[in-house]
């Protein structure tokens, strides 16, 4: 892929040299400048507390692209908190944890379909307890 190049207005001068390239900027950095700075801070959050609960180094959960299983459904996990339990929209979580809203639709789909087992069912539980605690000791900071 090649990136495009500036072309000088004629008869401007530039301090530039003329084939100067300008990177584009990721996408999950676009994403993450869109979202609000409340809900940035309820998926910074969300990332600290699930890290915290499974023993995942923050910076895989907010890495991007794809990872090992166990941090995906992690990351899984804690955006389908932070819709459900948050009430943010997807939109604002994919942005929170630098990821499209489509990628926050398929993990709310899949977190849904895997609480039919028990035991799945009882760690998004725990997460949703841990989050609301964390909520009201919010709101008491404030």
């Amino acid at each position: 892929m090649s990136l495009p190049r500036i072309q000088p207005h004629p008869g401007a001068r530039l301090d530039v040299p003329h084939d100067f390239v300008i990177p584009p900027v990721a996408a999950h950095m676009q994403r993450r400048e869109r979202v609000s700075e409340r809900s940035r801070n309820l998926c910074e959050c969300m990332i600290d507390i699930v890290s915290a609960m499974f023993n995942i180094c923050g910076g895989e959960l907010r890495k991007p692209g794809r990872s090992s299983l166990v941090v995906s459904r992690v990351r899984q996990i804690a955006m389908y908190v932070c819709h459900v339990g948050y009430g943010l929209g997807m939109r604002d979580v994919g942005g929170g944890f630098g990821r499209d809203r489509t990628t926050v639709a398929h993990a709310c789909q899949l977190v849904e379909e895997l609480r039919e087992d028990e035991d799945f069912d009882r760690i998004v539980n725990a997460v949703e307890q841990v989050a609301a605690v964390a909520m009201r000791f919010r709101k008491v900071g404030q």
